[in-house]
């Protein structure tokens, strides 16, 4: 476990599943955690069972696809908890179809969620990071921003432009003590993937060499290392961890 007592960690789409996990485990390693929501009651329900295995997670409204809201937000969560260290882009959707039938608002919905997003809640808080001389960036990928993936040309473009995003970003503020990376799961066990038929995923496992589905609680722990004074000499390096599935 990382030692992350007195920083102010905001981690986007924590409500659930991946971001839910990071958010407890930075909060468990000590930092003081905040994350967005757009569903206010699913938000409030979350909180209060991370409050009820002693997490004391704050929680606001904010559309990541809005720069505006971000902003607020960010401001928000300063005057709150304090400047911002620690940032985990994780926030992310799908709308899957082969390119041919794929509609424009498919593609500009998925595009404005996981890729402008990373500019939105970036932005208002690298500056402070670089003044401060500490500071991680972490953007939440996928193992198809990776490979690929028929069907999720959308979803794909977006996620390999995360990491395009993180090499640039972090070779400008290397020297002011600010790293930026990737993590790239793989197949996790979410509500979302556990809510594919049994037959779908048993063929997903079987292309997976350790033989199994990853954990959130997996993603939480690399992306606590990557937070932490240990993981100081990573920057602009896209993390795999999807069970051997896809190597680089």
């Amino acid at each position: 476990m990382a030692n992350l007592n007195g920083k102010v960690a905001v981690v986007s789409g924590g409500t659930g599943g991946i971001g839910a996990a990071i958010c407890l485990k930075l909060a468990e390693s000590g930092a003081k955690v905040a994350t967005n929501y757009r569903n206010e009651e699913k938000a409030r329900k979350w909180q209060a069972e991370a409050k009820e295995k002693g997490f004391d997670i704050q929680v606001y409204q904010a559309d990541v696809s809005d720069y505006d809201a971000c902003a607020d937000m960010l401001k928000q969560v300063e005057n709150d908890l304090g400047p911002v260290d620690i940032l985990v882009n994780n926030a992310g959707i799908t709308k899957d179809g082969t390119f041919r039938k794929m509609t424009k608002d498919a593609w500009d919905a998925v595009m404005k969620i996981n890729l402008d997003s990373l500019f939105n809640m970036t932005k208002p808080v690298i500056e402070g990071m670089t003044s401060r001389g500490w500071g991680r960036i972490i953007n939440i990928s996928s193992i198809n921003g990776q490979k690929g993936q028929i069907g999720q040309t959308n979803y794909t473009a977006s996620k390999a432009g995360m990491h395009g995003f993180t090499m640039s970003l972090a070779q400008e503020v290397a020297r002011k003590g600010v790293t930026v990376n990737t993590v790239s799961p793989g197949y996790i066990a979410t509500d979302m993937v556990m809510a594919v038929p049994e037959e779908i995923r048993e063929k997903i496992i079987a292309q997976i060499p350790v033989g199994r589905l990853g954990t959130p609680g997996e993603i939480a722990a690399l992306v606590d290392f990557l937070a932490s004074d240990d993981g100081g000499f990573a920057t602009g390096a896209d993390f795999s961890i999807n069970g051997g599935q896809h190597m680089m």
